[in-house]
């Protein structure tokens, strides 16, 4: 349970950086180095991205929370591997990045609330 809200937490941590590097390039235009900027990153959030799921997916499956259920878990793992992608990237859809930021942002902190109550 521990290692599930330190990796929560995490992740949460990490879209709060994805949508601040996201603005940031949309201001400034410039795109991010594939292999400088957006492999490495996209390489260490699909490392926590990965443990999350797993983990997530066994809590669902166990604890049964009223908020939060499997086909959620799988969405939001793969949201938050585009938006590791994506935030390096000015011309990605403005509403559909801010769209998937919102949905990641209100699933892992549901999740962190159901976890903290238990």
């Amino acid at each position: 349970m521990d290692k599930l809200i330190g990796v929560t937490d995490s992740l949460l941590t990490e879209a709060g950086f994805m949508i601040e590097e996201y603005k940031r390039r949309r201001e400034s235009g410039e795109k991010g180095d594939f292999y400088r900027d957006v492999k490495p990153y996209a390489d260490k959030v699909k490392s926590l991205n990965d443990q999350w799921r797993s983990l997530s997916e066994e809590w669902v499956a166990t604890s049964r929370p009223k908020h939060l259920h499997l086909p959620q878990i799988s969405n939001t793992y793969d949201n938050i591997e585009m938006l590791s992608v994506h935030c390096f990237f000015p011309e990605s859809s403005y509403n559909r990045f801010i769209s998937h930021y919102q949905s990641v942002s209100y699933v892992l902190g549901t999740q962190l609330h159901e976890l903290r109550k238990d």
